[in-house]
């Protein structure tokens, strides 16, 4: 196919062509590339994806780590998975099957108490550990449900992208922030009160106001944490709260669960519908550069040499990547450049994958029971997770770490040997940078030994159990997965980073700075987690360019 272009020389308007190989290239094969790749399929495109790893899924994977024992690498459960996008893709058709968690979150105390949350159990275990917090927190949970179901007709549809002068780009924005004005008034004004608070105000002022017992406010701190490398008293970590409670699990709101045969299985259902509907990907290829002419992204050269032309280039990896890494030198306009490079990553995340002889037993709750199908949250109170962030700030890693503890094979025995059991451990704070240029490659083991000891406090004899342990530094998920330090976001959950700021006031229409360059990854809205959603509007936007430029 031949591109035409517009071009001017000495004043004089020109249309020159160049080839292409195929309409749309794709930078990463993770969950929201393939997204983006499906819908464009789908609607008769002609799509290219290349990854740089042998395997598509990007951080979204199942993989063998200890002989006979198979998890998720990387992210780890399911909630925010878009249904929309699930029945488009028919996700389930292409071999995806969720299972819901028999428990929702299990949170030990050193004194032998317990928090259990779930269907029928959430307000009469809160209620044994303090009367008064037994009702508040079906009020908090009806409060969060109201906002996320409005925000939830947010999440598929690009944000008011802020534009300069007067064009019909311009009005069209402005259409489009009226109709997002609109839906947020059908909030009630307690309503509207408390979104605003949930966008500027911290996690832990709010949870301090409503409730009195530490396990309670741990429940929903952990939520205002998890990927983000802060206390749970820093302005605008409420909104990392909210963030999580966007999600469901097959048509059940607020769940979490998890995908039979890992989270590699929704990426490869995804890659499934995508390949179906015509999609080319390629694995084993990463990209070396953008090509851009004449001041238009129109391919990609790979790190073989090879080139791939394209009227559309699409990147689903972090924004830094792109613009510091990826773009030819002089390629970009400097106060987009300037920008861009203060784009703030760093979730102050460590994880690790290990095998198990045997289940643990919680003191607090000794023996086998729906609790360990949940997420086990070892982090008792605000100030414990606070201590954690300051001490990561200080020491380069927390002296007591924040652990939620998953054991999927509670769930599916298709990962581990009979008897036999897998477990994820997510672990915050930790530097995404040690202090004092260290590295984490000669800290590693150091801290993944202080994440299993500050499992075993609660659990005894977890140590004991483990056979084999995958770690994962900020630094090797950013080589491994191109998780710019380790970010699982793409770039931090906060307020200037976010909707219409997302990734750039400007840019928030997933188009980047140059003609037929898009963005479709965790660093476009409404940002991360395994949702799908920034693929699919990615998708649109692209279409409607698509179309606008052949018809």
């Amino acid at each position: 196919m031949r591109l035409p272009l517009r071009v001017h020389r000495g004043g004089i308007a020109l249309t020159v062509s160049f080839m292409t190989d195929t309409d749309v290239v794709i930078i990463g094969a993770g969950h929201n590339g393939l997204t983006c790749a499906a819908y464009l399929a789908m609607a008769g495109l002609r799509v290219r994806v290349v990854e740089r790893r042998k395997t598509v899924g990007g951080a979204a994977v199942t993989e063998e780590f200890h002989p006979g024992f198979r998890n998720s690498v990387a992210a780890y459960t399911v909630s925010l998975l878009n249904p929309k996008i699930i029945a488009d893709l028919r996700l389930h058709d292409h071999g995806l099957r969720i299972v819901e968690r028999r428990a929702q979150n299990f949170l030990p105390a050193p004194d032998g108490s317990y928090l259990l949350t779930g269907a029928g159990r959430t307000e009469a275990s809160v209620a044994r550990l303090n009367p008064r917090d037994g009702p508040r927190i079906a009020t908090f949970n009806r409060e969060l449900e109201a906002i996320a179901d409005v925000l939830r007709q947010f999440v598929l549809r690009a944000p008011p992208n802020l534009v300069e002068g007067i064009s019909l780009a311009a009005l069209r924005e402005a259409a489009n922030a009226l109709s997002s004005a609109n839906t947020l008034r059908g909030l009630a004004m307690k309503d509207k009160r408390n979104l605003l608070d949930l966008f500027t105000r911290s996690a832990g002022e709010m949870l301090d106001e409503r409730f009195e017992h530490d396990l309670v406010k741990a429940l929903y701190g952990f939520d205002a944490i998890v990927g983000n490398y802060a206390s749970p008293y820093a302005a605008g970590s409420a909104y990392v709260m909210l963030h999580h409670a966007f999600g469901e699990v097959n048509g059940r709101k607020g769940v979490w669960g998890h995908a039979i045969g890992g989270m590699g299985a929704i990426t490869q259902a995804m890659a499934a519908a995508a390949r179906a509907a015509g999609a080319d990907i390629t694995t084993g290829d990463g990209v070396r550069e953008v090509i851009v002419e004449n001041g238009r992204a129109c391919g990609v050269v790979l790190e073989n040499g090879a080139a791939i032309r394209a009227a559309s280039v699409v990147s689903n990896v972090n924004p830094s990547l792109l613009y510091l890494r990826l773009m030819p030198q002089g390629s970009l306009p400097p106060p987009f450049l300037d920008r861009i490079a203060r784009w703030r990553n760093g979730s102050g995340t460590f994880r690790m994958n290990v095998a198990l002889s045997r289940l643990p037993s919680f003191t607090a709750l000794p023996g086998e029971g729906d609790h360990l199908t949940s997420g086990i949250i070892t982090a008792p109170s605000l100030g414990y997770m606070d201590r954690a962030w300051h001490d990561a700030r200080a020491y380069g890693w927390s002296r007591a770490p924040v652990v939620e503890l998953l054991i999927p094979s509670t769930l599916d025995d298709s990962l581990a040997p009979q008897g036999a059991h897998v477990a994820s451990l997510f672990c915050q704070h930790v530097a995404p940078q040690l202090p004092d240029g260290a590295s984490w490659d000669d800290h590693r083991d150091t801290v993944a030994d202080l994440m299993i000891a500050t499992v075993e406090a609660y659990a005894p004899g977890f140590a004991a159990s483990v056979v084999g342990r995958q770690v994962l530094s900020p630094l090797d998920l950013e080589r491994e997965f191109g998780l710019t330090g380790g970010d699982i976001f793409h770039g931090a959950l906060s307020l200037n980073q976010l909707f219409s700021a997302r990734p750039m006031l400007g840019h928030a229409d997933y188009r980047g700075p140059l003609k037929g360059l898009y963005h479709c990854g965790s660093g476009a809205h409404p940002g991360g987690g395994v949702t799908g959603a920034p693929g699919h509007n990615a998708a649109r936007t692209i279409l409607r360019d698509h179309r606008a430029l052949f018809a």
